[in-house]
């Protein structure tokens, strides 16, 4: 495994707020060989000669001065016994299960950031539906101004669920386009700082005219 992908398994780790160590099984590459060897022997799930001969070379040790490789712990299978191999794997069993209290401080949980938290899939989907019903809600004003629905009492609704569309004037199509990409940002930026947007069509549509009736309504 290389040092790369380690670090983006302690970036996942950081951005779901989890404890994260790294077992190392420091095997001798003859050993590791022979294995491999015997198991192609057998007709064993094993690796191609030239496959593993490449990820020999490409392997990167852990390094315990590195944030993505600590806490390391090492097992060496072929100069220990198990019972020397017990303590460091009970130890580590330890770290992963402690239970945290305001006196623990040897155990670490990965606070997630910004700069490594992975978006979510409830949060794309939330942002896709969001992005979908905010279009209907400014294709809905478009046709209804055009036609001139709804327009006689300045207002427009869009379903019995969804509140009315206060128009106190007539807005145009770029002036939609550019509230709606702003209440997007906005709804991004708040998702990182607290719940992801709504992630059903009413809830989005609801939000959104919400916002436009503090922009363009009464």
């Amino acid at each position: 495994m290389s040092s790369g992908y380690r670090y983006e398994l302690w970036c996942l780790a950081r951005a779901s707020g989890i404890r994260y160590c790294v077992f190392f099984c420091d095997t001798e590459v003859d050993h590791c060989r022979e294995w491999n060897g015997k198991r192609q022997e057998k007709g064993e799930p094993s690796y191609d000669s030239n496959i593993f001969e490449d990820l020999v070379r490409r392997f990167e040790r852990p390094d315990r001065r590195s944030r993505w490789d600590s806490p390391l712990y090492e097992l060496v299978p072929f100069r220990d016994g198990v019972v020397e191999l017990s303590p460091v794997i009970a130890e580590a069993v330890s770290y992963l299960t402690k239970k945290l209290d305001s006196k623990t401080r040897d155990v670490k949980v990965l606070q997630p950031t910004i700069a490594t938290q992975s978006v979510r899939t409830t949060e794309a989907n939330s942002l896709y539906e969001m992005d979908k019903a905010t279009q209907e809600v400014v294709s809905a004003i478009v046709e209804a101004q055009s036609c001139g629905l709804g327009l006689a009492v300045n207002k427009l609704s869009l379903g019995p669920n969804l509140p009315t569309i206060n128009l106190q004037r007539s807005v145009g199509l770029p002036e939609l386009r550019s509230l709606r990409r702003t209440f997007i940002k906005l709804a991004g930026q708040y998702s990182l700082s607290g719940p992801p947007p709504p992630t059903d069509a009413d809830s989005a549509k609801r939000m959104f005219v919400d916002y436009l009736n503090r922009e363009i309504g009464a």
